[in-house]
């Protein structure tokens, strides 16, 4: 069966079973955990939207998946008092469909596209006129009697989201008055998440437990979130339903979600490396080949966290380890596998 990046536990993309815990997400600033910059800036930009009754500029959210992007997007519309329609950059296949949308949209209202680096382009010219004039551009008619009106649009604040910012074209980009870039989080703000979702699970978990989780979840509040309730289901059935480190520790190492919160696939890309490539350098396009992925999976979604521990080097001639990564395999390094050649 092919195997998909959405099936891993510890995958920051959303699954099915992430969209019915929505009471998890905060719906106010102050109950947002982390970014602390972005927050601040918003906290300053929607105050002064407020203040001078008009829409607020347009907010670009960018950053690796499932750092919450979704949830600011609907923060934004609380602490607006507003409305907010949701959509996806795939969803909108038609100019019509977007126009539709546009207006429709109430005098302040968020319209948050999530994946808008894919739009298609055609889809994409439209939202030009709507985001700087307020204004959509339809064609009525065909042939010889068709005739381009120009509609207005009630003020609004389109929220875009994406996790592959170079991806958007520089006219929609430099649109967007308000960019916030979203980092992975640190392991006491995991805490904090695990902690406050616990509490709202009804959940019994004790500090050590809880910082278990965290420092499995690769920076990631969806990651932390959804190994909550796995943990929650391996300690309801084997431990009372109580938490503890014990616990949290079985259960995650039955995830196969190791103490650095890399699992199989994760190993198995640094070991392909090791074994078959002897440590790199070796090309992205080769490397996806023999662990049967795609390229863009790779630089996307397993290379950013690998990086970040400094597991991964990507080099001009393509991806290599590191000597932690054969401390991580507790491997002799290449360097010293050439030593004790020369010398037998």
């Amino acid at each position: 069966m092919e195997r998909r990046e959405d099936d891993r536990i510890i995958s920051g993309t959303s699954q099915i079973e992430d969209e019915t815990e929505i009471s998890l997400r905060p719906n106010k600033l102050e109950t947002f955990v982390g970014q602390d910059r972005v927050k601040e800036n918003l906290a300053v930009f929607i105050e002064a939207a407020r203040q001078r009754k008009e829409a607020l500029d347009h907010v670009l959210l960018y950053g690796p998946p499932g750092l919450g992007k979704t949830s600011l997007a609907h923060i934004i519309a609380n602490e607006l008092g507003v409305s907010i329609r949701t959509t996806s950059g795939p969803a909108i296949e038609r100019q019509g469909d977007l126009v539709a949308i546009l207006t429709n949209l109430d005098p302040g209202d968020v319209f948050f596209i999530d994946e808008i680096h894919r739009l298609s382009r055609t889809v994409e010219e439209v939202l030009y006129p709507a985001m700087e004039d307020r204004s959509v551009d339809i064609v009525i008619g065909k042939g010889p009697a068709a005739r381009s009106v120009r509609l207005d649009l009630s003020p609004f604040t389109l929220v875009g989201a994406t996790t592959r910012a170079g991806m958007l074209t520089s006219p929609l980009r430099d649109r967007f008055g308000v960019i916030c870039r979203l980092e992975f989080y640190e392991d006491q703000e995991l805490y904090n998440i695990v902690n406050r979702a616990a509490s709202i699970l009804g959940v019994q978990i004790v500090p050590e437990a809880a910082m278990e989780i965290a420092k499995r979840s690769r920076g990631t509040p969806r990651v932390s979130n959804r190994l909550l309730r796995r943990v929650r289901d391996f300690a309801q059935v084997k431990a009372n339903g109580k938490i503890t480190h014990s616990v949290a520790a079985e259960a995650l190492d039955m995830l196969e979600v190791d103490p650095l919160g890399l699992d199989r696939i994760d190993r198995m890309l640094l070991l392909t490396i090791l074994e078959k490539f002897d440590g790199g350098p070796v090309g992205v396009e080769t490397l996806a080949a023999a662990i049967g992925e795609e390229t863009e999976t790779i630089e996307d979604v397993y290379e950013p966290f690998l990086m970040q521990l400094g597991l991964l080097k990507r080099t001009p001639r393509g991806r290599t380890v590191t000597a932690q990564t054969y401390r991580y395999f507790d491997l002799p390094e290449q360097k010293d596998l050439e030593q004790t050649e020369l010398l037998g």
